[in-house]
């Protein structure tokens, strides 16, 4: 164990296992932590063997150590009230460094990563008819019902998304070529390329939670925050107000540039390109000439923004909150991100249903060949196993408000500090929403 003392300019070492005769010492939980106080150092000699490492004075002290409140959660009490303050159901222990993704793995039954063709094919036919029926009731629906209409298509499409996934992980067809035809048409009413997102959706899963690495969302670095004023009322609303849609710049960014994908990913980065490009040639066209422009607008705009409020909704309530931190690759941990840095959010269960099941997602980030369909199975068996670690939500509104509110630029220590701390005159859309977003839980 290793403890400074800023004041003072030395570390005091000294065995965990060894006894320190003390009535002033205080342990961190059980990480073997203590905090010194200069100010209390007694003037006395001692027995007690121990090194002393000084850098600013030659006098030798004996250093005594003073109790300080545990960190967050480490106590049940504690995990209990962040939960409370931020929309959880449940904040999970943090997981042991010495546990592995493969001790995670060995645990979940071999049936979850069974393929299924045809409960994949009965995913397919939900998304097509639920699709179906958003287009019908955006046709005959008055125009004051259009934004449930629009919210149901929207949802629809999302399935799409889902099934588009599964085909990239591998897990939606025992046959690969299949798997590649059926995810690159379901993207197309989405107008998202499949294997370019495919490309960097297995980085997310490989870099979940790393600072610089991870291509999901990332904390907003104050650094670059200072250095460009020009775009920090940008960047607020963007993390801020605007952010269940923010999903339509990183698809705009991420995914049309030939010059992010490597020489050996271009020629299918080019093919599904030329299909999403050819379903907007021929797809949008067809929609005007029969429809007008307010038809494209009532039939393919409004779900297609429903569809990112979604994609943006779960992907940050997947991975972001106050307690979980973003690591760089040193510190980072595979087994503490996917495991302890996701989040399993229960929604109600029609967007369930047309979403497959996307939000039951720590079993996905264990193995993302678990199937969408074996899932709830899968998170059954991390409860049973390792439930005292798993962080659980029912969506709600403090949850959200926590997110839009708070996880915002990037703090070793804190993990996020709020754009109204950084820069409180700034700061309005974030006042704001503290103000208006209901504290539901």
């Amino acid at each position: 164990m290793a403890c400074s003392v800023a004041d003072s300019g030395f570390l005091f070492l000294v065995s965990k296992k060894r006894p320190v005769h003390s009535t002033r010492i205080g342990q961190i939980g059980s990480s073997g932590a203590y905090c010194l106080k200069w100010e209390s150092l007694p003037l006395v000699n001692s027995k007690q063997k121990g090194c002393l490492i000084y850098s600013r004075k030659k006098n030798v002290v004996q250093a005594v150590a003073v109790p300080i409140a545990p960190p967050p959660l480490e106590s049940a009490e504690e995990r209990k009230q962040l939960g409370e303050k931020y929309g959880f159901r449940q904040i999970g222990e943090p997981l042991p460094d010495k546990v592995t993704m493969r001790d995670i793995m060995d645990t979940l039954p071999k049936k979850v990563f069974e393929i299924d063709d045809g409960k994949a094919l009965k995913s397919v036919l939900i998304s097509v008819t639920s699709y179906t029926l958003g287009l019908f009731m955006i046709a005959k629906a008055p125009w004051y019902l259009l934004p449930l209409a629009w919210a149901w298509t929207g949802t629809a499409v999302t399935g799409f998304f889902v099934i588009g996934h599964d085909c990239a992980h591998k897990s939606f067809s025992k046959n690969k070529l299949l798997e590649d035809i059926v995810g690159t048409l379901a993207f197309l009413p989405l107008i998202y390329p499949y294997e370019p997102w495919r490309i960097k959706h297995d980085r997310h899963h490989a870099k979940t939670n790393m600072l610089h690495e991870d291509t999901a969302w990332q904390p907003v670095w104050k650094e670059e925050f200072d250095s460009i004023p020009a775009l920090r009322k940008a960047i607020i609303f963007g993390y801020g107000p605007i952010r269940p849609w923010m999903s339509i710049a990183h698809w705009w960014l991420c995914h049309f540039n030939l010059k992010k994908f490597r020489p050996n990913e271009i020629n299918k980065v080019k093919i599904s390109l030329g299909c999403v490009f050819a379903f907007m040639a021929i797809g949008w066209p067809l929609i005007i000439w029969k429809t007008g422009i307010v038809g494209w607008i009532k039939f393919w705009l409004m779900p297609w923004l429903g569809y990112h409020f979604w994609m943006s909704t779960f992907t940050m309530v997947h991975h972001t909150a106050p307690h979980i931190p973003f690591k760089v690759s040193d510190e980072w941990n595979a087994a503490q991100a996917q495991l302890n840095g996701t989040v399993h959010c229960d929604y109600p269960s029609w967007i369930e249903i047309l979403c497959h099941d996307i939000n039951v997602h720590i079993p996905h980030h264990i193995s993302p060949r678990i199937p969408s369909y074996n899932l709830r199975v899968a998170h059954q068996s991390l409860q049973q196993n390792w439930g005292k670690y798993l962080n659980e939500a029912s969506w709600n509104w403090r949850l959200m408000k926590t997110i839009l509110t708070i996880c915002h630029v990037y703090d070793k220590e804190r993990n996020y500090v709020p754009f109204d701390e950084v820069v409180p005159d700034e700061a309005l859309p974030i006042t704001f929403l503290k103000k208006v977003m209901p504290d539901y839980a």
